[in-house]
């Protein structure tokens, strides 16, 4: 048996050479691995799958990591194991995965599998969540400045809603009909949270061959602090939720957009659609 192992050196702030070690202490199987750069990732990973016999895919990073892989898969049928190593981990828990390295370790080298949803984002996957808006701005100052992992993130939030450009006015196509909203940020949902673990989504599942639509109308603190609790109820007066298979969305200006926590650029419109089972994981 063969392995890939896809490494993000710079995600979150976790030893990955610890991570590796461990690995090859659990398996003995042959361990081919690769360190992501940013320069031409998916084509190398590509590459490497059609010229080697992998029986599965392990990777080390967080959401964004792991739809770079799921791209670069797009005609394979290969099963990935998730070992969270990113700044942020919201596909991990939304599969409910172990946090502890020895138990997702465990939990990647097994046999249990699930087929998840993806969405289709213009020309990129999207296995989590996307926004255009908030969020997005975030995430572009948090990856421009200089510190990594959770204290990266809350070291930009505060500028960031001081400085935000929002609200933003969106047309939504969705369902048969046109809908016209104002809001702080309109997420597209394949799943319940956000990486930081906020329950945004109440009723998304992952493998139910729909996704959601998420507008948030306005900041309000106290129901942001209510997506910090397991069974949030958001109040319709801060949060809409729309779903659907397939979706249209066009705004008046360009709008910072991100999928899966990687910036992508400000942007007017968005074609989104579900893709049903696309990709298969290990869980516990």
């Amino acid at each position: 048996m063969k392995i890939l192992l896809v490494i993000n050196p710079i995600s979150g702030d976790s030893d990955k050479e610890s991570l590796i070690h461990s690995i090859k202490q659990r398996t003995s199987s042959k361990i081919e691995i690769f360190r992501t750069t940013g320069k031409d990732d998916i084509k190398k990973i590509e590459n490497l799958i059609a010229t080697h016999d992998f029986e599965r895919v392990l990777v080390a990073g967080g959401d964004g990591t792991i739809k770079l892989v799921a791209e670069a898969m797009e005609d394979q049928s290969l099963p990935v194991g998730i070992l969270p190593a990113g700044s942020a981990n919201g596909l991990a828990y939304d599969l409910e995965l172990p946090i502890e390295q020895e138990a997702f370790i465990n939990v990647a080298l097994g046999d249990k599998k699930k087929e998840i949803d993806a969405i289709k984002i213009n020309d990129q996957l999207c296995l989590h969540i996307s926004d255009l808006g908030l969020n997005a701005e975030l995430i572009r100052e948090y990856e421009q400045g200089a510190f990594r992992g959770k204290f990266g993130y809350a070291l930009q939030t505060i500028p960031t809603l001081f400085n935000t450009e929002g609200p933003h006015d969106f047309t939504i196509h969705a369902n048969e009909k046109n809908i016209h909203r104002r809001g702080i940020m309109l997420a597209i949902a394949n799943s319940k949270k956000f990486g930081t673990g906020a329950m945004v989504n109440a009723s998304g599942k992952i493998d139910d061959g729909v996704f959601e639509l998420l507008l948030f109308k306005k900041l309000d603190v106290f129901e942001v602090l209510k997506t910090l609790t397991k069974d949030a109820q958001l109040s319709p007066e801060f949060l809409e939720v729309i779903p659907t298979k397939k979706a249209s969305i066009q705004t008046l200006k360009k709008v910072d957009f991100q999928i899966d926590g990687e910036y992508c650029k400000a942007l007017q419109h968005v074609e989104a659609e579900i893709l049903p089972k696309k990709i298969s994981v290990f869980v516990r």
